[in-house]
């Protein structure tokens, strides 16, 4: 017999209740950027995890609503920056508007017209694998064709809805 059952609360499942409880769990934040008609493009992502090492695939979750995707989705190349904990201003940036999401921020592109940002703690240049739809986002699963990483940067964690920072553990 279980005598230590759960007790859940009747909260309904609309968006705030759904976005508060999603945000109990830490992410890491990311900048998915690719050149379209030479000029960077790109958007903050923070739903990002690694999915397969053959083929080597992560994934970045997309909003439907988003009218960056559009723009993105069939580059020949993609890039995805895994955000230092020092790019919040960047990471907010590329949240906003359109228009302003790369004044301020240093950025690079690979010759297939990827694009990087500056002090990322890893880039992966890819492309898409496959498109999966997901109730009101799309899943992106992308292919990496390479990647670079500063491994002693430490990223930039979403948490809560603030940013934070890694600290190292305290043992008692």
């Amino acid at each position: 017999m279980i005598d230590n059952l759960i007790g859940f609360d009747t909260a309904e499942l609309d968006a705030p209740t759904l976005k508060q409880a999603f945000g109990c769990f830490p992410s890491g934040v990311t900048a998915l950027c690719g050149l379209v008609g030479g000029e960077p493009v790109g958007m903050a992502v923070s739903a990002f995890t690694s999915v397969s090492l053959t083929p080597p695939l992560l994934s970045a979750c997309i909003q439907e609503s988003s009218s960056t995707w559009p723009q993105l989705q069939g580059r020949l190349r993609l890039g995805l920056s895994v955000l230092a904990e020092d790019q919040a201003a960047a990471c907010r940036r590329l949240a906003g508007a359109a228009e302003h999401r790369f004044r301020e921020v240093g950025w690079r592109a690979s010759r297939d017209g990827a694009v990087f940002l500056d002090g990322a703690a890893a880039w992966f240049e890819c492309s898409v694998f496959a498109e999966v739809p997901a109730g009101d986002h799309t899943i992106a699963l992308l292919e990496i064709h390479h990647l670079r990483t500063a491994s002693a940067t430490a990223p930039l964690v979403f948490h809560g809805s603030r940013f934070r920072r890694l600290a190292p553990h305290q043992d008692p």
